[in-house]
């Protein structure tokens, strides 16, 4: 049975940081990608990282560029996503996929392409 356990979410004001985690069980995932969405918005890729890659290939959207970091503990196969300087416009649902295939670069990594999704945890930022 897959399973992604997420968690970390909480309530941070503008400026805080938080880190979510997602565990991947059941499943021999090769990409990991970190979504997010908002009321009324539509899903957003936010990173995502290969699991078996040598040099820990990660990409991360131009809007959380320099300030979100995705990475991996090869032990466990867990995926973080370290989250720094939070704005109000980072608030959303943020959500864990896996995927087999290599969906982390070029036009790829969109939601519709990963086939195992977490239950999600809600990310509050107030200003």
């Amino acid at each position: 049975q897959v399973q992604l356990v997420e968690s970390g979410g909480g309530s941070v004001q503008t400026g805080g940081s938080l880190r979510l985690s997602c565990a991947p069980s059941g499943f021999s995932a090769t990409s990991v990608g970190w979504f997010r969405q908002a009321p009324g918005k539509e899903r957003e890729g936010v990173a995502c990282i290969y699991l078996l890659s040598d040099d820990d290939y990660t990409f991360s959207a131009d809007s959380v560029k320099g300030r979100f970091a995705v990475s991996q503990d090869r032990a466990t196969n867990a995926v973080y996503l370290q989250m720094n300087n939070l704005k109000p416009e980072d608030t959303a649902t943020y959500y864990c996929a896996a995927s087999g295939d290599y969906l982390c670069s070029g036009g790829y990594f969109e939601a519709g392409r990963f086939a195992y999704w977490g239950q999600g945890t809600q990310v509050t930022v107030s200003s």
